[in-house]
């Protein structure tokens, strides 16, 4: 198994590995390899929700997420298998989140303890939309100003949890007229990566976001700002989704959104969601220089064995 880089911004593509048959060894160098690019992608894969699970549980501890569910939706097989579709069976949502657009976001960014990786599995999709944009927090970071990064370094924002990132209400609330008193929990807009001890900006999603101790005013003038800068297209990458694609990632160090699709069409995927930990800033974090990832963006190939390589020895 290598692993080549499929974008100057951020990702790597896994080759020659087959998640139904993985050792120890093979866990080992896909997890040193999310923590070295943000995100894997495995191509042509095939796997039952049984196997899914089995190697999500040799990856991680699975997280599931209540508030996922939309109403009407039907039970799902397995409780940790969360599907993400527009599709109905007998007048009722096999998933969530539907064929509109989802806004940028991180994954449950609005609990205590969010997610660390997710993971989505292609199993049917439309001729065309529904691709997934990731845009890398650690490049957004280290391309700040010093003088805002370290004004940013006090700073906690509030995630609110009120609307899922198709900006549909969840279940039990009320809607927002105030972002000041939204309910939600307050993480710093600078998060240190706990394995990797680097920072990355962590701005969850935008909707009724709300930076503590600044006037309403002066809060959206600073989001606003952020998210103009953490998803410009320098940081952006999009994949085009095949059947049978996985693709895993950090929601510690990612944000990804989803575009549209034609709503007469079917798309159907597999998710998992892994347990992660309460955010964090760590003061010595900004001596430490950027993520190997962070660096300045240049095109490169991702097709040779020396890119595979090098990637590797980014950490070595």
């Amino acid at each position: 198994m290598n692993f080549t880089p499929i974008s100057p911004v951020v990702g790597a593509q896994a080759h020659h590995v087959l998640l139904t048959d993985t050792n120890d060894q093979v866990i080992a160098a896909i997890a040193h390899a999310l923590l070295e690019h943000g995100l894997l992608l495995f191509r042509r894969q095939s796997l039952s929700d049984e196997q899914l699970v089995a190697f999500g549980r040799r990856l991680g501890e699975l997280d599931f997420s209540p508030l996922a569910f939309v109403d009407g939706q039907k039970a799902r097989e397995r409780p940790e298998v969360l599907i993400v579709s527009n599709v109905k069976e007998d007048g009722l949502p096999i998933g969530v989140l539907g064929d509109a657009e989802v806004v940028w976001h991180s994954d449950n960014s609005y609990r205590e303890t969010p997610l660390s990786y997710s993971l989505l599995y292609a199993v049917e999709l439309p001729e065309a939309g529904g691709d997934t944009c990731f845009a890398n927090m650690y490049l957004a970071y280290e391309t700040l100003a010093p003088v805002l990064k370290a004004r940013l370094d006090a700073l906690e924002i509030k995630h609110d949890l009120t609307y899922n990132s198709a900006g549909v209400l969840r279940r039990g609330f009320a809607p927002v007229t105030d972002p000041v008193n939204a309910p939600g929990p307050w993480h710093p807009i600078v998060r240190t990566h706990p394995e990797t001890g680097y920072n990355t900006l962590y701005l969850g999603r935008r909707p009724n976001a709300y930076v503590r101790g600044l006037s309403l005013a002066e809060s959206e003038a600073l989001i606003d700002m952020l998210w103009a800068h953490a998803t410009s297209e320098r940081f952006t990458w999009t994949h085009v989704w095949q059947l049978g694609d996985v693709l895993i990632w950090d929601n510690r160090c990612l944000m990804h959104h989803r575009t549209p699709f034609d709503p007469s069409a079917r798309r159907i995927m597999h998710r998992l969601q892994f347990v992660g930990e309460r955010p964090f800033n760590d003061p010595v974090a900004a001596q430490r220089g950027p993520h190997p990832r962070a660096q300045a963006p240049q095109t490169r190939r991702t097709d040779t064995h020396q890119d595979a390589e090098t990637a590797r020895g980014m950490r070595a």
